[in-house]
């Protein structure tokens, strides 16, 4: 159970909440997923710790397929100043390309290419969800 943070303001609860969030996976399910100790409101009271202990980080980091380390150091405001130091008035994105540098056939081949990555993704999702729906069903 050992813990370190390097930056104080980092909030780890906080943190593994918004990337819990943005996989779309709802407390109840992490919960469920974690085992049977843990239930809906155990897991919001562990998105409101300032610091989570190492081992119930990895277990969490595992279940929503990311590092450890990136809910250990996420910092949203290092990152909202990345973004906006970024762009600038002169830069890309405000840009009109007259010229594009791209050969149209090669762009459908690369779309129907990430089209079928998609549906091999969901089609692996889905086997898990199952997976999941099968142990939930043989729980009760």
């Amino acid at each position: 159970m050992a813990h370190t943070t390097s930056n104080p303001k980092i909030h780890e609860g906080r943190n593994l909440k918004r990337f819990r969030e943005l996989l779309g996976l709802k407390q109840d399910s992490l919960a469920f997923e974690l085992g049977e100790d843990w239930n809906q409101q155990k897991v919001s009271l562990l998105e409101q710790r300032e610091k989570i202990d190492s081992d119930i980080l990895e277990q969490v980091a595992a279940i929503l397929k990311i590092p450890a380390e990136a809910i250990r150091n996420f910092d949203e405001e290092s990152a909202v100043n990345i973004i906006a130091n970024t762009f600038n008035d002169s830069s890309m994105i405000n840009a009109i390309n007259n010229n594009p540098t791209f050969h149209p056939v090669e762009q459908l081949l690369r779309l129907h290419e990430d089209k079928i990555a998609l549906y091999e993704r969901m089609l692996k999702e889905k086997d898990e969800m199952m997976g999941r729906l099968e142990r939930l069903i043989a729980v009760k």
